[in-house]
């Protein structure tokens, strides 16, 4: 029994201290989230394209002109039997390169509501990145945390584990010197292999907080372990709700897209009432025109049959245009008029979705704050409790020896030292997760 014992305390202590675990702080998994979220990247290669497309020439500020060939070719066969001219001939191959320019002088204000509408998308892209990147942070401060937690977890059932090892220990030489009985060393080998299970089990659970805490880095190597240095004991900050409010106000992130989104539904109504006015475009060109005819005729005079070859006759024309095109819409059913109707009402559409979205914001940060500050008691009290059990279980150890308590007691407060831990721990990462919450409301987690 001794043999089997100590050889699962060795596996146990074994299996967390293989493969070689490398330092990492809450910072570094932040900075290494970033690099590797591929969403950020799609987010950021979205904004390119926004980008590049705010541009006056996309707006259409700008005339396009272009570089046009043409190729003329025609052949004519003529037969008149009555006339002397009897039979004709000729190919007449022509080419007109030209240059032509088209330029919208005045179109109702629509190319500057349009180079408005493409800067307004840069914007609502840029938002996208931040929401992005703000949702990677905090998903990777909740993974790591956990993954804390469950580290943290570890040591106190590793420390449990090494107390009922050294009970089994104490009660083996108790029994050589007729101290314990069989009883007594069966209860303490039972608590400690309950504390051996509890012990591999805690260990996978940490090893699957690792991988999402990888997965949540990006990491290729889901099997990747690490040392985590950042403490999960911190000063719980008091924080108070018309300050959150005024921040969350001025830079959520998600509050900030949703005013892009009503810009951008204002912009388009501006660009459907430009519908409505007169526009004025300029057309211009000049066209050079270069053409050849030859061939052959035959003449009839009674008896006298004559046939002979054109000459080569090259034309060359050069003309240029320089036109005004200036159209009022005057009726078209209705159709320009229910476009801007329904612009409008999208525009409306939207002021609703911010005032809806301010009010669900402001629901969250109260229910979030109120969260916080419970639990900030908890971890004040849970800290006590695990200070109380631990010195319970000191005490218990020194009356165990002694001869006071007997297993049972024991093991019961024992198994509330754990108990106490795990609440502290659960505490702890409740709070932090909603402290993270409640930086992300006021966009804090992304400047």
């Amino acid at each position: 029994m001794k043999d089997l014992l100590t050889t699962l305390f060795a596996l146990a202590l074994l299996a967390g201290s293989l493969p070689a675990q490398s330092p990492l702080s809450l910072s570094d998994a932040i900075q290494t989230g970033l690099a590797n979220n591929f969403q950020i990247q799609i987010t950021e290669m979205q904004r390119d394209v926004a980008a590049n497309n705010d541009d006056w020439a996309i707006a259409g500020r700008y005339p396009s002109i272009n570089l046009a060939i043409n190729s003329n070719n025609s052949y004519r066969n003529q037969s008149n039997p009555a006339g002397p001219l009897t039979k004709l001939n000729s190919v007449s191959p022509g080419l007109t390169p030209g240059v032509e320019a088209s330029w919208v002088l005045f179109d109702g204000y629509r190319v500057r509501y349009t180079k408005q509408q493409l800067e307004q998308q840069v914007q609502l892209q840029e938002g996208n990145i931040r929401l992005a990147v703000e949702s990677a942070i905090q998903r990777i401060i909740q993974s790591y945390y956990s993954a804390l937690v469950q580290q943290e977890q570890l040591a106190v059932v590793e420390e449990v584990l090494t107390l009922s090892r050294d009970r089994v220990a104490y009660q083996e030489l108790r029994k050589e010197f007729g101290q314990a009985s069989t009883f007594d060393i069966l209860q303490t080998t039972d608590a400690y292999l309950n504390d051996s299970i509890n012990y591999v089990v805690q260990l996978n659970t940490f090893e699957s907080a690792l991988r999402n805490l990888n997965l949540a880095m990006g990491v290729d190597d889901l099997g990747a372990r690490y040392a985590l240095t950042d403490q999960l004991a911190y000063e719980a900050q008091d924080y108070a709700y018309e300050t959150l409010e005024q921040r969350m106000l001025a830079s959520n992130h998600q509050l900030q897209n949703q005013l892009a989104n009503r810009e951008l539904a204002s912009i388009n109504t501006r660009i459907q009432e430009s519908e409505l006015r007169p526009s004025v475009s300029m057309q211009a060109g000049a066209n050079y025109n270069v053409g050849i005819s030859f061939g052959e005729q035959t003449l009839e005079f009674g008896a006298n049959i004559s046939t002979r070859s054109l000459p080569e006759v090259a034309a060359k024309t050069f003309t240029g245009f320089v036109n005004f095109n200036a159209t009022y819409p005057l009726f078209d059913g209705g159709v320009r008029r229910k476009r801007v109707e329904n612009a409008k009402t999208e525009e409306l559409i939207a002021q609703a979705g911010v005032s809806d979205l301010k009010r669900n914001l402001n629901n969250e940060l109260a229910n979030t704050l109120a969260t916080y500050n419970t639990q900030k008691h908890l971890v004040g009290v849970t800290t006590q409790l695990v200070d109380n059990a631990h010195r319970n279980l000191e005490i218990a150890e020194e009356r165990f020896r002694g001869g006071l308590i007997n297993s049972f007691d024991y093991r019961t407060i024992q198994l509330g030292y754990i108990n106490a831990s795990q609440q502290r721990l659960n505490a702890l990462f409740n709070l932090k997760n909603t402290e993270t919450e409640l930086v992300r409301l006021i966009g804090g987690l992304v400047r």
